[in-house]
């Protein structure tokens, strides 16, 4: 019978009101933070092996070219400059540095809203790298990237919530001078986005002027201290097992201004790592080991991210094959390795092959950030937007990207098993006492927005639904997306005076509001 009483209208009224109001964040299907590392690539033994190789190619083999100051910071910590002119890394070392490390890291975001903590298992994704071009899917074109690409990248990723930081996914192409390019990158994605802000520095002096700029946005040099809301992804080695000497140095400004920093091991399988996923990931473990040593040498206990970046390689053609299953096994082997160690670490996922987003680039993007997701990467780097094995980013991939982690995230929340959740008392009911169907039941109302991830751009209709809508194209969607959000005045800006003051001090090539 079909009870239709005031007070059942009246509460099921008040569940669709419940329904159409967001959730709060511990309610919410998917969220920052999301404790993965339900997949292991890797046994316990295997796991102890890679730890193994690693501290014995430190201590027989070590590492290359560290800059005179890294030689003094290294050796004063106990580590031993050999006449070859390697720096040779002894086994009590490395375990004394592992053991007094930062273990848990809270990247800021500029609003206090967006904070990322990182430890354990707890997973994050969003954008990184160095792209040289945009993609735009309108001529399927390919062209160099500008400050204004970036900046409207950082708009983008402020609005989705899946997106959890903006590290530069690409270079400022249309800025010629280093230091000026550098700065203006910093300024274009602070002013774009509150989330954590992820940036690189190609040379030593070009970190003072950006520090200088983040001390007068924060309010002052101990307002910046005390939140540091952008961090240093740094290029610290260039594999095999040589230090990157000018990397070093603005990593030893970095730690010295207070940013954390991303420890970056890229070494491609095949080429400057080798070809096996085990020996790629001990190559990559050993030298972000040596940063460890590095950083800690600086200063002990400063913040750093473990960044074990293997990629893969086609090795038919010499191509790089970021969107494969080796790619997508090396990040969740290194995830692994992070949490034996327990110290705060990212990889690269999410990137593609592809030129478009396409077909290709949907199932490379969701391949390699599902098993990130699941293997408990803290920080999953690229995973957003990025085509072309890194050379080329689009801001229609970056906003259909957000759909693809959701459902990414999903699967790394799990199943609940719960006296709730296996839901006898609701088999029960239904079977023998209800319609014979659990639509429109207590329980399926109560959990629809906490349990499941519902896309924003994929579509769900049936095929006479699709063409009554006029078969909506999900790339023309994106675009329209774009538009909306780049119309408006970023929420991030700067205020007029604020952004008054900077501009006099320093060269901005993005126009103001």
């Amino acid at each position: 019978m079909n009870d239709q009483s005031p007070s059942r209208s009246g509460g099921r009224a008040a569940r669709r009101a419940a329904r159409a109001t967001a959730l709060p964040d511990h309610l919410r299907p998917v969220r920052p933070g999301l404790e993965g590392g339900r997949y292991n690539p890797l046994t316990d033994a295997e796991v102890q092996r890679i730890h193994t190789a690693a501290l014995n190619a430190l201590e027989t083999i070590g590492l290359a070219d560290a800059p005179p100051s890294g030689v003094e910071y290294l050796t004063n910590a106990g580590a031993i400059l050999g006449e070859d002119g390697r720096i040779r890394f002894p086994r009590a070392l490395v375990e004394d540095t592992i053991a007094r490390a930062n273990r848990s890291i809270t990247l800021c975001s500029r609003d206090g809203k967006h904070d990322l903590g990182l430890s354990g298992s707890r997973v994050h994704y969003g954008t990184a790298g160095a792209a040289v071009h945009m993609v735009d899917i309108d001529g399927r074109n390919y062209r160099d990237s500008t400050v204004q690409d970036l900046h409207d990248a950082a708009r983008i990723c402020d609005v989705l919530d899946n997106i959890h930081f903006c590290q530069r996914p690409m270079i400022c192409r249309d800025i010629p001078d280093t230091v000026e390019m550098e700065y203006n990158s910093v300024y274009a994605c602070v002013s774009g986005t509150t989330k954590h802000i992820g940036t690189s520095f190609s040379e030593p002096h070009c970190v003072a002027p950006a520090v200088e700029m983040l001390h007068m946005i924060a309010g002052g040099e101990d307002a910046w201290r005390a939140r540091p809301f952008v961090s240093n992804s740094n290029c610290f080695v260039v594999p095999p097992m040589k230090f990157a000497s000018e990397s070093c140095q603005v990593m030893e400004e970095c730690i010295k201004a207070g940013l954390p920093v991303l420890l970056l091991s890229a070494g491609m399988s095949g080429a400057t790592a080798p070809s096996t996923i085990a020996g790629a990931i001990v190559q990559a473990v050993a030298e972000c080991l040596a940063g460890l040593v590095y950083v800690n040498a600086v200063k002990p206990g400063a913040p750093a991210i473990f960044g074990t970046w293997p990629f893969g390689l086609d090795l038919r053609t010499g191509a790089m094959s970021i969107g494969s299953g080796e790619q997508a096994l090396l990040t969740a082997g290194c995830a692994q390795m992070h949490r034996f160690y327990d110290l705060p670490g990212g990889a690269a996922a999410g990137a593609s092959d592809s030129k478009m987003p396409d077909m290709q680039a949907g199932w490379e993007q969701m391949c390699s950030n599902v098993m990130a997701g699941l293997s408990g990467l803290n920080m999953v780097y690229e995973a957003a937007g990025m085509h072309a094995s890194l050379l080329g980013f689009c801001h229609e991939s970056l906003i259909l990207s957000d759909d693809i982690i959701g459902q990414a995230l999903r699967c790394t929340r799990g199943i609940e098993v719960t006296d709730e959740t296996l839901a006898l008392d609701q088999m029960a009911d239904v079977c023998m006492n209800g319609p014979g169907h659990y639509l429109g039941t207590e329980q399926t109302l109560s959990r629809m927005q906490s349990d499941c991830v519902y896309p924003s751009f994929g579509d769900r209709t049936s095929p006479k639904e699709w063409a009554e809508l006029g078969k909506p194209d999900l790339l023309e969607k994106a675009t329209a997306r774009k538009i909306d959000i780049l119309v408006t005045r970023p929420a991030a800006g700067f205020a007029k005076d604020l952004d008054v003051d900077i501009r006099n001090r320093f060269n901005i090539h993005l126009p103001p509001y």
